[in-house]
């Protein structure tokens, strides 16, 4: 079965304790998602790595902490996370050739990655069967990303050993609500051993 993997937001502000909007926790995972992201591209599996990319005064900072401004050493991935083959998608719509990229970077300015206009396109060409989801933050981004991907009624499975939370209550409540809707669980190693 096709499958494409969703990193979601692991960008440096998220990821370590020195970025402007650090998700405790988040530092330790860092290889594990690398470990993810090779994964896909060792199976010749899409690899989307959804990433904010804010602009200075952007409305969401209304909402939460000043992170992830396009330019910015905050706003980019740990090398660790990144492939060679990669191609940025904006989000202004436009004809995205993917030729032989294994990592597109989706970028966003809302939680939700649905709001690029670029990513229902790339679906389609697609075609997956399975999505495999992880990343930051559980109930928040990843949260978006999987309800998303649930209306596709494709397979959707998150690894649980590969996302963070803020609000773990929340974040086990949203996830038990999921399953009812069909989302899978995985640890990481599940995945790879697949």
């Amino acid at each position: 079965m096709k499958t494409v993997f969703f990193d979601i937001d692991t960008q440096i502000d998220f990821m370590y304790p020195a970025g402007s909007f650090y998700v405790p926790g988040a530092s330790a995972l860092i290889r594990r998602i690398a470990a993810l992201n090779h994964f896909a591209a060792s199976q010749g599996a899409p690899l989307v790595s959804t990433v904010d990319a804010h602009t200075e005064n952007d409305p969401e900072f209304r909402l939460y902490p000043h992170h992830c401004v396009t330019g910015t050493v905050g706003q980019g991935k740990p090398q660790i996370t990144l492939l060679d083959k990669r191609l940025t998608v904006p989000n202004v719509r436009l004809k995205v050739a993917l030729s032989d990229s294994q990592q597109v970077l989706l970028e966003k300015q809302t939680i939700d990655c649905f709001t690029n206009v670029n990513l229902e396109s790339l679906l389609e060409q697609w075609n997956a069967g399975r999505y495999i989801v992880y990343g930051v933050v559980t109930e928040i981004c990843v949260r978006k990303a999987l309800e998303g991907l649930l209306k596709t009624g494709r397979e959707v499975v998150l690894v649980q050993d590969a996302v963070q939370s803020i609000d773990s209550a929340a974040s086990a409540q949203m996830i038990a609500q999921m399953q009812t809707q069909g989302l899978q669980l995985r640890t990481a190693a599940q995945v790879m051993a697949a």
